[in-house]
């Protein structure tokens, strides 16, 4: 069987292709169409008023993804390996470096003078739930206004454009907006989580995971050497925007286990914001491959 890998618009899955580090560790794989790099239908448009989408990572994979291995935000993934979706890989996770941004000539020079501005973000997706948590530590949890702007690069126009005070931007996102001169007003740094498809080969999920470690450790040594792979999942309108060798390295991958206190902390941050809506409790044993 084919171990079919959603990319997350991140340097590491292409850097293991480049290496050959998939074919090393014996893994016969192809890659799917990443989620995070798409775009949702009407976000961008002419219109001044940007459209509100209610759907996100978390619905994605509600769905049914047609991948053995994805990658979105932890509360997410947390919440789809809860609601049965998949299970949650427990023996690694990720770091994504991600900050709510501006622009160069925004009014807006605290993160508290967000209160009541509405900050742009994917719906239950990572920008989401990590504005929630960066913001509850500048204002009330009532004053904190979200609007649901789609897919990450949807959010990168609206700011480029004008067409939006603020948006949480991470990855190809970030680097895009920093390298036009956006100002990050507060640091939105957060967990990425690996979803696992219910029938995947436990052998080449670890397959998977050694190559990709690998990859990090070339990332860690040298970075500007794989930067230009930013570019194989960033639409084409942003590309010609940038010089993807000026871009960082990106989130990080972290072999340590994700844990049942981790699991448990999560779920009851997500139920304290009613973020969490899965029909019955589910053990960190049966939603974590750990």
């Amino acid at each position: 069987m084919v171990f079919r890998i959603q990319p997350h618009v991140r340097l590491h899955e292409w850097v293991a292709h480049e290496l050959g580090f998939f074919t090393q560790e014996g893994l016969e794989y192809e890659f799917d169409a990443g989620f995070a790099g798409g775009s949702a239908p009407g976000v961008s448009a002419a219109s001044d008023a940007p459209l509100q989408v209610r759907t996100g990572a978390f619905e994605d994979m509600e769905a049914g993804r047609s991948s053995d291995v994805s990658c979105a935000c932890h509360w997410a993934v947390n919440a789809a390996a809860t609601g049965q979706h998949g299970k949650m890989y427990g023996r690694a996770y990720s770091v994504c470096p991600a900050g709510i941004y501006v622009a160069a000539d925004s009014p807006l020079l605290d993160p508290a003078d967000l209160a009541g501005v509405e900050v742009g973000v994917g719906y239950h997706s990572g920008s989401h739930y990590s504005a929630l948590q960066a913001l509850e530590a500048f204002m009330p949890r009532e004053r904190i206004t979200l609007g649901f702007y789609g897919f990450p690069f949807d959010r990168t126009r609206l700011l480029l454009e004008g067409k939006a005070p603020a948006v949480n931007a991470w990855g190809a996102s970030a680097y895009v907006l920093e390298q036009r001169g956006f100002r990050k007003l507060v640091d939105t740094t957060f967990v990425m989580g690996f979803l696992l498809s219910a029938d995947v080969d436990p052998e080449d999920v670890e397959r998977y995971f050694r190559a990709l470690l690998r990859a990090q450790q070339e990332i860690d040594l040298e970075p500007h050497r794989y930067t230009r792979h930013w570019a194989q999942e960033m639409p084409a309108d942003l590309l010609d925007l940038v010089d993807v060798r000026r871009f960082g390295p990106g989130e990080r991958i972290v072999p340590q286990p994700y844990t049942r206190e981790m699991f448990d902390r999560t779920q009851g941050w997500m139920r304290e914001w009613e973020l969490l809506d899965v029909a019955g409790p589910v053990r960190y044993e049966a939603a974590v491959l750990h």
